[in-house]
């Protein structure tokens, strides 16, 4: 599967739906998900290793949840779990991901607390307590910059930001890039071959 496939508005490749099953907090998750989208036979080890390393948000935890990049939706199950009091805001550039992620939702018995959206269907004034990511590296730097400097300004002034980055693909690059931009960056764990990054906004 090439990022050509998974970052097109409208996939063309025939869709071929599956299960993927995995664990989570304790919690046993079967999604459908199918080709044409990222990782779609399975949960990405990237993705894997941010919701096992990074700090899950929990009951308590209110405000709009922002999954950049959501895919076939498991982050986004994952958050909308273990927060219930949270709302999570979907959003991907494939429309077959953001189907997807809406019928999941729905059998997950979580669509009420779940807003799935293209990326310029999000309005301008929304922002995010938490922002959840396992950005796209392969579709370059200026691209990849280009959308977290979209995404990240939309950080509330005391939320945070998990991201996930291959150490091979450029994670400790990322890590000084956004420490150029404004914000503190932490990288909290390290796991087989992934970086672990938690940003807050620089405090002024």
């Amino acid at each position: 599967m090439t990022a050509e496939h998974f970052f097109t508005e409208t996939p063309t490749t025939p869709a071929r739906p599956r299960e993927v099953e995995f664990s989570v907090a304790g919690v046993d998750f079967a999604l459908t998900s199918s080709t044409g989208v990222f990782s779609g036979a399975r949960l990405d080890p990237g993705t894997a290793v941010l919701l096992r390393k990074a700090d899950l948000p929990g009951p308590a935890t209110s405000g709009d949840l922002l999954d950049l990049g959501c895919g076939y939706g498991p982050i986004t199950a994952v958050l909308a779990t273990v927060a219930p009091k949270a709302r999570i805001v979907a959003i991907d550039v494939n429309s077959r991901a953001r189907e997807l992620t809406e019928a999941n939702a729905l059998r997950l018995g979580i669509a009420d607390r779940v807003l799935v959206a293209a990326p310029d269907d999000v309005p301008d004034e929304l922002t995010f307590t938490q922002i959840w990511s396992n950005p796209p590296i392969h579709i370059g730097k200026p691209e990849l910059h280009a959308l977290l400097d979209r995404w990240l300004p939309r950080l509330a002034p005391d939320g945070v930001a998990w991201l996930v980055v291959a150490k091979n693909l450029g994670g400790d690059s990322l890590q000084q890039w956004l420490i150029g931009r404004g914000y503190d960056v932490e990288r909290t764990a390290s796991q087989k071959g992934f970086r672990i990054l938690r940003l807050t906004l620089t405090a002024a």
